[in-house]
């Protein structure tokens, strides 16, 4: 809540903290109940409500995936960066310890699309786009509970540092993601909302942002974004 007051967050934006876990939050000016579980209602910082969608592998695949090609996490960016989109086919179902969005309580981590010619660049490009792909889920998640688009992703926590992450994630979540420069937002919300109460007035104040977010635009991704879907689906119920 007061990250998302930190980040002056908006109605028809979408939050997307990658850390050890991932997170998928908006704010709407109505109450949000989902009977699929996957959304939960909040209240935000300001009166409005703050529905939110959680995922249990975030960066730790990515910690995953370095350690396994052995290399550090600027290593790892630098491969996906240098593979192609879709990864020559290689898909991963980043499910490593179980998950919530979806509920998959007893699932694991899964490749597909290995080949003898599968190559490094293949395996942390195809990481990187599973991570989103599963980001995406949770966002298409509160966009259906909420009823309202996502107009740009605000993309932040430990994964944001990635290279990779940022430049690649637009493709898969179709819209523009903006990267805010690196701050301490839940602490910057609850200073505001410590500022709005002895201002005695009845909205926020208007601030401004702080820093100058960075803007990442690219073609989306159909392609990857329905292999990913294909797989998630197949292994229902594994």
């Amino acid at each position: 809540m007061a990250a998302a007051l930190g980040l002056d967050l908006q109605p028809g934006d979408e939050c997307i903290s990658i850390g050890t876990s991932g997170v998928a939050s908006t704010v709407s000016v109505s109450s949000v109940h989902d009977g699929t579980g996957l959304v939960t209602g909040f209240a935000d910082a300001t009166g409005r409500y703050l529905p939110l969608s959680c995922t249990l592998n975030g960066a730790k695949v990515l910690d995953f995936a370095a350690r396994t090609l052995g290399v550090d996490h600027n290593g790892l960016s630098e491969l996906a960066l240098r593979g192609e989109p879709d990864a020559h086919g290689v898909t991963l179902l980043p499910y490593f310890d179980r998950e919530r969005t979806p509920n998959r309580p007893d699932a694991t981590g899964v490749f597909r699309g290995l080949t003898t010619d599968t190559t490094r660049e293949d395996i942390a490009r195809a990481t990187v786009e599973g991570i989103l792909c599963s980001m995406r889920d949770a966002m298409v998640a509160l966009e259906n509970a909420t009823q309202q688009d996502t107009n740009r992703v605000l993309l932040i926590g430990g994964g944001a540092k990635s290279k990779a992450i940022r430049h690649i994630a637009p493709a898969i979540f179709g819209v523009d993601v903006l990267v805010p420069e690196s701050g301490e937002y839940v602490a910057m919300g609850a200073a505001r909302q410590a500022a709005w109460v002895l201002s005695c007035q009845t909205l926020p104040p208007a601030w401004a942002t702080a820093g100058t977010p960075h803007h990442y635009t690219a073609e989306p991704d159909h392609d990857t974004v329905a292999r990913y879907e294909e797989l998630r689906d197949l292994t229902e119920g594994w």
